[in-house]
């Protein structure tokens, strides 16, 4: 029986083995609403995929509910936190994050299989250093990688910037995979040294190393801004790299154009 899917990216050290899994074809069932869902998809290139992790004597830290199935000698633990103080405080991180409180983490030897997803997935490998992720990102990672919230430095910034007070932190030694709103290879990453990217709009997804984020006018006065028509700028500046998602905006804008809001009573 031939593989109803193929490997499009892995990585793999002496610890961990994570997969990317792309279904060729989804075959569908006796349901005709269903069949019909499955062949406009497939015409526009819209495939299932699916995480898959092999742990060799190790762990792995994920999202809460993205299990689907697991072989092996595999132990499962609740890394919400130590009583009320714990609760409370992954309760906090959750609200401000949009990730779950409690991410479960799986120990052992064994094959995992996460959920399957039409969402597009991520690997990035951390040599102790950080990356600050987008809110709701995050998915799954080894053990040695530690997930935090990052709350920015200037509360003006981050309510015109659109990102909220609070991004998901991820830093350490080891793989992670973020769930990502548009193919990787739609990805721009711009690699800067005491350099600034600006962007105009809330499009940035990741930064990497010494950067900090501001949010500034595109001119030096309001009536300037306004007048070149760009206004506030998400402002990067530092050393690392800063990546971003360009086409994002277009889909959203189709997503908008295809279920406009209905009429207000």
């Amino acid at each position: 029986m031939s593989e109803a899917y193929q490997v499009i990216s892995f990585v793999e050290n002496q610890n961990i083995k994570i997969e990317i899994l792309e279904y060729r074809n989804l075959g569908g069932n006796d349901n005709f609403t269903v069949a019909e869902k499955l062949y406009f998809a497939q015409k526009s290139n819209i495939k299932l995929r699916q995480v898959r992790i092999t742990l060799k004597n190790s762990s792995l830290t994920a999202e809460s509910g993205a299990l689907q199935m697991m072989k092996g000698n595999i132990t499962l633990k609740s890394l919400g936190g130590n009583g009320a103080k714990g609760f409370f405080k992954g309760l906090a991180s959750s609200v401000l994050t949009n990730e779950h409180m409690v991410k479960p983490q799986y120990q052992g030897s064994g094959i995992i299989y996460l959920e399957p997803s039409f969402k597009h997935y991520m690997i990035v490998e951390l040599n102790n250093e950080e990356i600050i992720a987008d809110k709701g990102l995050f998915y799954c990672c080894e053990s040695s990688v530690s997930v935090s919230v990052q709350a920015m430095k200037n509360i003006s910034s981050a309510i015109a910037g659109g990102e909220g007070l609070f991004q998901t932190k991820v830093s350490g030694k080891g793989f992670c995979v973020f769930e990502i709103p548009v193919p990787e290879d739609e990805l721009v990453e711009f690699e800067i040294q005491n350099e600034i990217v600006q962007v105009d709009g809330n499009f940035t997804l990741f930064r990497i190393g010494n950067i900090d984020f501001t949010v500034e006018k595109s001119t030096k006065s309001i009536f300037g801004s306004v007048a070149s028509g760009e206004g506030l700028l998400q402002t990067f500046r530092g050393s690392g790299k800063v990546i971003i998602a360009p086409t994002l905006p277009v889909y959203e804008k189709l997503v908008h154009v295809l279920n406009p809001l209905p009429p207000s009573k």
